[in-house]
């Protein structure tokens, strides 16, 4: 068995040989371990010790009155404790605490253990053990996550979520270190004003790029599609059913799930078709642009979950990322659907998926509305995320890219040649 194999399928490897995708988490153990005992340690330092955001109270009260959703959290916390994590916390209380801190916070940057996720960081291990699969799954309980990510959202698209827009190191967003790696250069942004001209953290998170850095391929070739997302190839799928069992190891995609309820037409639709998904990294652009110019058919959003991830793939400190095709049919996502403008391509599927933290999916497109090859759709808001294109039977020739992926495949840029669709015969 080879090392990626390994890294994908043996739930028992030694923490030191696994990866996390996407530089959302940082790769080493010790290093998460280290920053969940120092934010649990601030939280416990603050001197109320019960939950002061509205939301996380509400959590917190539904976790204590139900019993299953209370038996759940505590067994999740006690088995990972057993397996030997590091949590840095000992109970659910203490957890709730510590979620309560990191929502009245803004994301800092560091060169060493980056943690651009602190609520998956926290939820990391609890969430992958046995009682947490059923615990994430159950609706009553995403409910009140989705009410904590909402205010957390709320925050973050505030004046009050710039602490770390500065120049300051260690931790500033735009000290020498922190712009190098996201390529400040690139994007649109004022060193002279405050903050560099960015109004709130996710304004920030969701900055556009400078006038001609992704480039349009192919302007005048409908055949030619391109990258919806500046995202890192996670799989490609042929044959794609109307029903499958996402669940399992293989995660194949089962598309009456994930359009949801009321959408078996585009189940129908993208039957037999082919499937691409990429993922997004903390560093990487996080808007949406038109693979295809045509006329937008279809935008909704469906309700879904948040931090659950799948069995099939064992306890991983990857969590989310080794459970991205599961999470297209189960995560809280976004989808719109092109009327291409070349009959011979039909319509393309795009379903925007929040995998972790915020994540929220806005749309800026409507049904009837006609878009250019590269024009924005909408965006990702702080949050890590992944992203699929469907498209119909027999439409792609060849993907510009080619499976298999490793943790170290390059993003496809937004805009750039993704895939050619056939030549009508």
């Amino acid at each position: 068995m080879d090392e990626e194999t390994t890294l994908e399928a043996a739930p028992n490897v030694p923490l030191d040989r696994r990866r996390r995708l996407g530089n959302w988490l940082p790769e080493g153990e010790a290093q998460l371990a280290a920053f969940r005992a120092e934010l649990v340690a601030q939280a416990l330092s603050r001197p109320s010790k019960t939950p002061s955001v509205t939301a996380v109270r509400a959590l917190a009260n539904l976790i204590d009155g139900e019993p299953a959703l209370r038996m759940h959290l505590a067994r999740a916390i006690d088995e990972a404790k057993e397996r030997g994590y590091e949590l840095g916390y000992q109970d659910s209380a203490e957890l709730l605490l510590a979620i309560d801190h990191v929502v009245t916070c803004a994301p800092r940057f560091s060169e060493k253990a980056l943690v651009v996720c602190p609520l998956n960081a926290l939820l990391d291990w609890p969430m992958c053990m046995p009682s947490g699969y059923a615990l994430f799954r159950d609706r009553r309980f995403n409910d009140a996550l989705e009410a904590v990510l909402n205010g957390w959202s709320a925050f973050l698209s505030g004046p009050h979520s710039r602490a770390y827009l500065n120049t300051r190191e260690p931790d500033g967003w735009f000290s020498p270190e922190a712009t190098r790696r996201i390529g400040m250069e690139q994007f649109l942004c004022d060193p002279s004003q405050p903050y560099w001209g960015f109004t709130s953290w996710n304004d920030f998170f969701t900055r556009r790029f400078r006038a001609g850095m992704r480039p349009v391929a192919g302007e005048e070739d409908n055949k030619l599609i391109v990258s919806a997302c500046e995202a890192a190839p996670y799989n490609i799928s042929h044959d794609a059913r109307d029903e499958d069992a996402f669940w399992i190891k293989a995660q194949p995609y089962s598309l009456r799930d994930i359009f949801g309820p009321g959408k078996t037409h585009l189940a129908e639709l993208f039957s037999g078709g082919s499937v691409y998904q990429a993922f997004l990294s903390a560093y990487n652009y996080h808007r949406w642009h038109a693979p295809v110019a045509g006329t937008i058919v279809d935008t909704f959003h469906v309700d879904g979950t948040y931090y659950s991830c799948v069995e099939s793939e064992g306890a991983d400190p990857e969590g989310l990322n080794d459970s991205q095709g599961y999470s297209a049919a189960m995560a809280a996502r976004a989808v719109i659907t092109i009327a291409c403008d070349d009959p011979a391509v039909g319509t393309v599927g795009c379903v925007f998926i929040g995998m972790a933290e915020v994540s929220s999916c806005m749309v800026d497109v409507t049904p009837g509305q006609h878009v250019c090859k590269g024009e924005e759709l909408g965006y990702f808001q702080y949050g890590g995320s992944t992203y699929c294109m469907f498209f119909q039977p027999g439409v792609v020739d060849a993907f510009v890219v080619q499976p298999p992926f490793s943790h170290d495949t390059p993003p496809v840029r937004v805009n750039a040649a993704l895939a050619r669709a056939r030549e009508q015969r």
